[in-house]
């Protein structure tokens, strides 16, 4: 699997019956399909909530642990995103400033890819050209701290059913539908703060992982999905209502 703040995914067919925000873009000469019902939860498709955090206005806000990612529009109020978070999504936290940003960006494997894993990245050393088989999908915005790229990417995404799960490799993938319309509103020079683990779990609250890779806030689980997340992600042999399971949040 390729990864660059991302991985190729399978393709996935068409949505049918989508949310008007989810349907198939017409992007210039590139044709962005619809996402599929099945790939859109609550958690993870865009809507206005309520925010109480700390951030000005115009800020983006990232949770990797939560999977989520706030734009912040005015006091008290922002747009939420469902976010794919890889293992190079949770290598930074603290705050950032957007200074580049793509359409359609190519993409190239980092010398230490090719190094570790030369059989999938050394034919790549050329690096990809831009489009919707890339990556980094449909748009990307790129991270800079002290003038530095941290490489942390927030970009869409080829594999729409990983919005709102942990993936194997990557940074910040959202729906490419929602990295668009974030990517018209957000100018360069606009701070981004990352959370950390603990600043999630103050913010967020516990989460759980259910077994479809999906998170949920713990205080919403019933006592099924807290066995199962405790089963499966190896926290708990045996649900007890007595002893609290830990979240993925404090993980």
């Amino acid at each position: 699997m390729l990864s660059a703040c991302a991985e190729v995914p399978q393709e996935t067919k068409p949505a049918v019956n989508e949310p008007p925000e989810y349907r198939a873009l017409q992007d210039g000469d590139t044709l962005i399909p619809a996402v599929n019902p099945a790939y859109l939860n609550e958690r993870n498709m865009r809507k206005w909530v309520e925010y109480d955090g700390p951030e000005p206005v115009g800020s983006i806000v990232v949770d990797p642990y939560a999977r989520v990612l706030y734009h912040v529009y005015k006091p008290g109020l922002a747009m939420r995103f469902g976010i794919a978070v890889g293992r190079q999504g949770k290598g930074f936290s603290g705050n950032g400033v957007i200074r580049r940003k793509e359409e359609y960006p190519a993409w190239t494997p980092t010398k230490n890819m090719i190094r570790t894993e030369p059989e999938i990245y050394a034919a790549l050393s050329g690096g990809l050209p831009g489009g919707l088989d890339n990556p980094l999908g449909a748009r990307a915005l790129y991270l800079y701290r002290n003038g530095k790229d941290t490489m942390y990417r927030i970009h869409g995404t080829m594999d729409p059913s990983s919005i709102g799960k942990a993936t194997s490799a990557g940074c910040i993938r959202l729906f490419n539908q929602d990295i668009v319309d974030m990517f018209d509103e957000v100018p360069l020079g606009t701070t981004v703060k990352v959370r950390s683990q603990a600043e999630s779990l103050m913010m967020e609250g516990p989460m759980i992982e259910l077994p479809s890779g999906y998170l949920i806030p713990e205080t919403q689980a019933t006592p099924e999905q807290l066995a199962a997340a405790g089963i499966e992600g190896g926290i708990a042999k045996e649900y007890n209502p007595a002893m609290p399971l830990m979240s993925t949040a404090a993980n």
